[in-house]
């Protein structure tokens, strides 16, 4: 078996004096790849500096940094605000530079980081750097490709596409680059991508490498075209190259968004069966993702866990914590019991989490009485519930419909000094709502965000409004209005106009437009939703009457004055 990578502290040691190569885990000066120096690379992601120095380093020694590598270095440079402002704007020019185009996943990536760091400068730049990148890549060789690509029926024969683009030759220089950027492109077109793929792979003088076929294999990694990408993985395997780690995680998190779970695991196995494996703690995250299911596939948990023992020889705490999280999903109890004594063995004693796990099993399968006694139990081992342990309770007992039990054992944890947070809030509004308790949901919503002072989440926000007009409570919900401004979230208008427009009187239309004043005034565009639904309700007199109490400004608005006149024309006619 082989040993798992060096961890990045490692890396640092050998940095100095030599590559080193992920496959063996050992450090080799020769023939690095494309795919071991993004493994490189992103094992040393925590630490910018070192990541950079190593890039530096391969770039002199003129090792493979593709398309991928420089977007995961700018990646991990603005991870980190001092990185992003010392760094990061030299080496996106050196990327231009090399003819590499930051992707969108780097550009979010980045932006995020930008705007979490408050780098108002820095965020703005990228957004206008952005912005014009793409603009200069219209009418290029590439877009060219990318336009023919997409222009393709899905019967056209190979070789028609050899005549389309048979004529871009001359201008496309076919190198991994180019290949990579075309099919970045036609992402969203995953069998006439493979087209393109394939012609290319067939032109004089080019062959395919790690570059391409890891930007084929992204471009593959759906629904629609999941036996390609197998077909695919199958044939770089055969041709001595692998799935490179970046490539990995964006296919797993893109998997795992989607449902698509077992293909998240195969995906697993296939890399913890090659050289470049996943890192320690993404076998926990995977097993983490299938157990949260509302019936966790017990046997995709233990393929993970039987790879996760191969490589690393033993069984984490983690590792333990979701096949608990998967059995008592499942009802399996028994079998949860003796997972805890295993775990036990490995001297790994249960906390909080695997009896918050156990807790909701059991309200789940309807067993209320033992879940509340799982408190008791851990009170008398010294582990004592916190608020985590509580809210799961509570959460168990709303999931099931006993809202009454859910609202004693509440009232209980804040007997015993825990203070509730946004969490648990979302979880009691939602729960009761759901039960149509809208009124008791309001009141305690007001409660905990008035007088215990507690901060809500925007979408709790959110999702109360909702089901307060749902039962027609405008003046309630008017009021959570102007709560969010207090809270400094920004108002959400979306379903007051429709509401006021079938209900409401002029008045109400009023009142949530001052509810929505940020300074001094709403936008027109907010007068402008209200008139037009008043105007779908066919309340004509309603929007004129609210048209005269508006501002001048609103009045005398062009959108404005033009959507009255429409409505005079059609009366007309």
């Amino acid at each position: 078996m082989a040993p798992p990578p060096p961890a990045a502290s490692h890396l640092r040691r050998l940095l100095p004096v030599r590559l080193f190569s992920t496959s063996t885990a050992t450090a080799t000066a020769t023939a690095p790849t494309p795919e071991s120096v993004l493994y490189s690379l992103r094992t040393l992601s925590k630490d910018p500096s070192v990541a950079l120095a190593f890039f530096r380093r391969s770039q002199a020694g003129g090792h493979p940094l593709g398309s991928a590598a420089y977007n995961l270095m700018l990646r991990t440079l603005a991870s980190q605000p001092l990185s992003a402002q010392t760094h990061f704007w030299t080496f996106l020019r050196d990327m231009n530079d090399a003819g590499h185009s930051i992707d969108q996943g780097t550009y979010r990536a980045a932006l995020a980081s930008f705007k979490k760091a408050c780098l108002t400068a820095d965020y703005a730049s990228l957004t206008v750097h952005h912005a014009k990148a793409q603009e200069d890549a219209k009418g290029t060789p590439i877009s060219a490709a990318a336009d023919a690509v997409r222009g393709l029926e899905g019967s056209e024969a190979s070789a028609e596409l050899d005549k389309k683009l048979e004529a871009l030759a001359l201008d496309l220089s076919l190198t991994e680059t180019a290949v990579a950027k075309v099919l970045r492109q036609v992402r969203d077109h995953p069998i006439k991508a493979l087209a393109f793929f394939r012609w290319a792979g067939r032109q004089m003088g080019y062959k395919h490498g790690s570059v391409a076929y890891n930007a084929m294999v992204r471009v593959l990694g759906r629904e629609e075209s999941l036996r390609e990408f197998w077909e695919l993985t199958q044939e770089m395997n055969a041709d001595g190259m692998h799935v490179d780690i970046d490539t990995y995680l964006k296919l797993s998190r893109q998997f795992q968004k989607r449902h698509m779970l077992t293909e998240a695991v195969e995906l697993y196995e296939l890399m913890m069966d090659g050289p470049y494996k996943p890192f320690k703690q993404d076998g926990p995250v995977l097993i983490r993702r299938i157990a949260l299911g509302p019936s966790p596939d017990l046997e995709l948990v233990y393929r993970v866990v039987r790879k996760f023992e191969a490589v690393w020889g033993l069984k984490t705490k983690d590792i333990f914590d979701g096949i608990h999280r998967a059995l008592t999903s499942n009802g399996r109890f028994d079998e949860a019991a003796e997972i805890v004594k295993r775990m036990k063995a490995e001297g790994h004693q249960p906390d909080n989490i695997m009896h918050s796990q156990l807790i909701f099993g059991l309200c789940k399968a309807d067993r209320f009485d033992e879940a509340r006694k799982v408190l008791d139990k851990m009170e008398a081992e010294g582990c004592i519930p916190d608020l985590k342990t509580w809210t799961m309770l509570i959460q168990g007992h709303c999931v099931a419909g006993e809202v009454e039990k859910a609202l004693q054992y509440f009232t209980e944890m804040i007997e015993k000094n825990l203070e509730a947070d946004a969490n648990l809030l979302d979880v009691m509004v939602k729960g009761m709502c759901s039960h149509n308790k809208v009124d008791a949901s309001y009141a305690l919503f007001v409660e905990m965000v008035d007088k215990a002072n507690l901060s809500p989440w925007q979408g709790t926000y959110k999702y109360i409004i909702g089901e307060l007009l749902r039962v027609k409570k405008l003046e309630e919900a008017l009021g959570l209005l102007r709560s969010m401004k207090t809270h400094k979230f920004p108002p959400f208008p979306d379903p007051f106009p429709a509401h006021i427009a079938k209900y409401g009187t002029f008045d109400d239309a009023r009142q949530f437009l001052k509810a929505l004043t940020v300074n001094n005034c709403p936008s027109p565009t907010a007068y402008l939703h209200v008139f037009k639904s008043f105007f779908t309700e066919g309340r004509y007199s309603e929007a004129q009457d609210l048209l005269y109490k508006c501002p001048i400004h609103i009045r005398k608005h062009p959108d404005v004055i033009k959507l009255f006149e429409s409505i005079k024309v059609e009366s007309a006619a």
